[in-house]
């Protein structure tokens, strides 16, 4: 994870309805991922977000914000909008899961079998990822990343501030755990 040391690593905008949200609808704990689908750091992350759910899933709620460094990873920014298209037909998290789990397959016609998979409606998706429909929605997600300092990822923001998770994981997973106890959720 990267932050650029001018910003403030705070997250603009909050968490709103535009983003894709699991967890308690009314959890005082929110997490935000910046995330990128053919990102090998997001990978290893991924499994440990699974454990953060499972564990502290009745008093968090979690939201994906797309991070695609298409320099690096030429199939993120497609993997996201196939994504988007899952979730325009509610099953962007099946999708999400999909990606992070087959991350070396992220080329179109992959994405499409997923797609597939899912169940989606295939003429649907094929029109909507044709025409890039979701790409002003990514491209808005990785401007609030760089709004909020990121400059890679995975990017984690608990409660509107950044957790620094460059040494592994532990770090989110001891600063929830902190918030419960202090909050008197546990």
């Amino acid at each position: 994870m990267a932050i650029h040391p001018s910003f403030p690593p705070t997250l603009v905008p909050a968490v709103g309805k535009q983003d894709h949200v699991i967890g308690a609808r009314h959890a005082q704990i929110v997490i935000v991922e910046y995330g990128d689908f053919e990102c090998p750091s997001c990978a290893q992350a991924y499994p440990s977000v699974k454990i953060l759910l499972q564990d502290f899933g009745k008093h968090i709620r979690y939201a994906f914000r797309h991070f695609p460094l298409v320099e690096a990873h030429p199939h993120a920014e497609l993997a996201a909008e196939a994504a988007e298209a899952a979730g325009a037909q509610n099953k962007f998290w099946q999708m999400h899961d999909l990606l992070f789990e087959n991350q070396a397959h992220l080329k179109p016609k992959n994405l499409r079998q997923y797609a597939a998979d899912l169940e989606l409606d295939l003429l649907r998706y094929d029109a909507e990822i044709g025409d890039h429909i979701y790409l002003q929605r990514i491209q808005e997600s990785l401007e609030s990343g760089r709004a909020s300092g990121v400059q890679g990822s995975p990017a984690f923001f608990l409660d509107g501030r950044v957790i620094d998770v460059s040494f592994g994981m532990h770090h989110l997973f001891d600063a929830v755990a902190a918030l419960i106890q202090q909050r008197g959720n546990a």
